[in-house]
């Protein structure tokens, strides 16, 4: 959606290598109002447009789309795409239709530029794993290849939104992969429940005084579904509160 940071050009670096001296790099700027809810921040998301173009060129992307919202949108349009499994849970309960508009903005990303692969960050697990089931479900012939996230050197997951943090904030924030990096240790020890840990996450990262949870997960890699052992493979996910800032992470124990 823009604002594009190190994370994102890493996904552009990736597709570059995939794609080869042969090959071309599309990459689309569009900040999606389907995929925003009534409260959520879509009218003052950023959107450095002429800097989001110069760091493509720099970092190997050879066609941009930008379309204007009307170019992606008619005003009596009456088609939706709905995701009923993997978006019930984590930020899909948090956020109720988001990734319904995820998936129909890349479903004509998709059939507009028509790629052959899509690479898209780890950070976002849950779209991630939506859209590798859109694409098997709905036959896309594009294979989705993932790129781990990219964190800043204190931890924290790089995010567009992490421009939204005041000083003390972005202080603190780096709490929530600090305490997803304990509790593998303690999945890994095996003398933990489910519960108990979920309960601990939680506890440890309000534990810094800005700090908010919204949800605390323990998943399922493949299906997001909630696991009721601690057998890797495992996804820790949480979304967290810094003041208005929502925060996503997660980490994967293999």
């Amino acid at each position: 959606m823009g604002a594009l940071h190190e994370g994102h050009l890493a996904l552009v670096r990736k597709a570059r290598k995939l794609a080869g001296r042969q090959g071309a790099v599309a990459a689309s700027l569009f900040v999606n109002p389907t995929q925003f809810g009534p409260k959520e921040d879509f009218s003052r998301y950023p959107r450095p447009f002429r800097r989001d173009c110069s760091l493509l060129r720099k970092n190997g992307c050879d066609l941009l789309f930008a379309p204007e919202m009307g170019d992606m949108y008619y005003p009596d349009r009456s088609i939706v795409i709905m995701e009923n499994q993997l978006s019930k849970v984590m930020c899909g309960a948090s956020r109720p239709g988001h990734f319904d508009g995820v998936c129909l903005v890349v479903s004509k990303l998709f059939h507009i530029v028509q790629p052959d692969m899509g690479v898209f960050g780890e950070k976002d697990y849950q779209q991630l794993a939506i859209l590798r089931r859109m694409v098997r479900d709905l036959n896309f012939p594009i294979r989705i290849v993932s790129h781990p996230t990219v964190r800043e050197a204190d931890g924290l997951a790089m995010s567009s939104r992490n421009n939204y943090l005041s000083e003390e904030e972005r202080r603190q924030a780096p709490i929530i992969y600090e305490t997803f990096c304990v509790a593998d240790e303690k999945i890994r020890a095996g003398n933990i429940s489910k519960n108990k840990l979920a309960n601990w996450i939680r506890q440890k990262i309000e534990s810094a005084p800005l700090a908010k949870v919204d949800y605390v997960e323990i998943v399922n890699p493949d299906d997001l579904q909630p696991v009721h052992e601690l057998e890797p493979p495992l996804l820790l996910a949480a979304a967290v509160f810094f003041g208005k800032t929502r925060l996503i992470d997660n980490r994967l124990v293999k």
